[in-house]
């Protein structure tokens, strides 16, 4: 956890529970200090569902402020910082299937070489991924792929940024892709559901636990400041640590964007 709140734009968590990943990456950018959540005007055209986007932040924040934060606090609490560390490598291990599998499909041919041998060397190695042994080696961790990266990569437009109940921040592309990407963690195919819904508990508590400090960082407007961070960390990830200023691109033409 410590090296996560040492990172301006750590690896993207894992997205095997609900809502984690999304949260996850506002908070990174949020962490940042590269993100000006105050600028409304660029981000706000990428809005045009504000009012239900609002009721829907709303929503999740009562939810997380009575049930989810409470638990990632208390896990915080509770587990000594190595065993939260390897924690954290265990779900991020998992989400190397995902990263290879985009990596492949994006022709990211090298990176989808570093991702498989992390993912078998910490799998053996690295005790279930509890520790990051591949990263000794020479194999850093990346900053993760996930489907919605691949549909930009295809050229599918960002669409409208949206807040989703339970799973927060997404935009219609990256809502498009979710499907494939649960699909793509192991945890969801554990034939016990019971050990799989138990895992996907604890990695969406372990992800909250990872983003309480980013949180303290957040002023104003928290809907703004999430929306801002979060597109900022899409933009991040799509062009590989290209960060553009405005967040205005091609994809605010939204005539050519629905194209599925």
């Amino acid at each position: 956890m410590k090296q996560w709140k040492s990172t301006a734009f750590a690896a993207m968590l894992v997205m095997s529970s609900p809502f984690g990943g999304a949260w996850a990456q506002a908070y990174e950018e949020a962490g940042s200090s590269e993100v000006e959540p105050n600028t409304q005007s660029a981000a706000s055209s990428d809005d045009p569902w504000e009012g239900f986007n609002r009721a829907m932040f709303g929503f999740n924040n009562v939810l997380d402020k009575a049930l989810v934060k409470p638990l990632a606090q208390g896990y915080v609490w509770i587990t000594p910082d190595p065993i939260e560390t390897g924690v954290n490598n265990v779900f991020s291990n998992l989400g190397e299937v995902g990263n290879v599998l985009n990596d492949i499909l994006q022709w990211k041919w090298k990176q989808a070489a570093n991702d498989t041998g992390r993912f078998l060397v910490n799998s053996t190695i690295g005790v279930v991924g509890f520790f990051d042994v591949a990263k000794k080696m020479g194999m850093e961790r990346s900053d993760g792929e996930d489907f919605g990266q691949t549909l930009a990569a295809w050229g599918v437009g960002q669409g409208p940024y949206m807040v989703l109940p339970l799973f927060g921040p997404s935009t219609l592309r990256d809502a498009a892709g979710f499907p494939v990407d649960w699909s793509t963690s192991p945890v969801n195919h554990i034939d016990d559901r019971s050990t799989s819904n138990t895992l996907n508990v604890v990695g969406l508590v372990n992800a909250r636990a990872s983003l309480l400090e980013a949180e303290k960082l957040m002023s104003g407007d928290r809907y703004v400041f999430m929306r801002d961070a979060f597109l900022q960390r899409r933009n991040y990830l799509i062009d590989d640590g290209v960060v553009e200023d405005d967040f205005g691109s091609d994809d605010d033409e939204y005539g050519d964007e629905y194209d599925f």
